[in-house]
């Protein structure tokens, strides 16, 4: 329901700038670093958008990678404590015996 929500509301900004860009059909100098260029607004608007939406979910899937490669380290370590902490419980006795002399 979350992601359906997020996706909404993507959507909805998306379809706001295209709209605004295709009501402006302005042509503008962008400078970027390299050299300049003559855009229609709509078309830097939207190329912009896109550009900017692409790079935050690479950036989004960089964390969210780390995040699942560090739960499979934690989960293979708690596996092996686990084992490790089974094969000590099995080689000592749960009851000892008391030998009366």
């Amino acid at each position: 329901m979350k992601y359906l929500l997020i996706f909404l509301l993507v959507l909805v900004i998306f379809i706001i700038s295209v709209t605004l860009g295709a009501h402006n059909d302005q042509v503008v100098t962008f400078n970027y670093l390299i050299a300049q260029g003559e855009y229609r607004i709509s078309t830097l608007l939207a190329s912009l958008f896109g550009a900017g939406f692409v790079l935050g979910w690479a950036i989004c899937g960089l964390f969210w990678l780390r995040v699942r490669v560090s739960l499979a380290n934690a989960q293979r370590k708690l596996k092996r404590l686990q084992q490790q902490t089974a094969q000590t419980e099995s080689a000592t006795p749960s009851h000892p015996t008391v030998v009366k002399e």
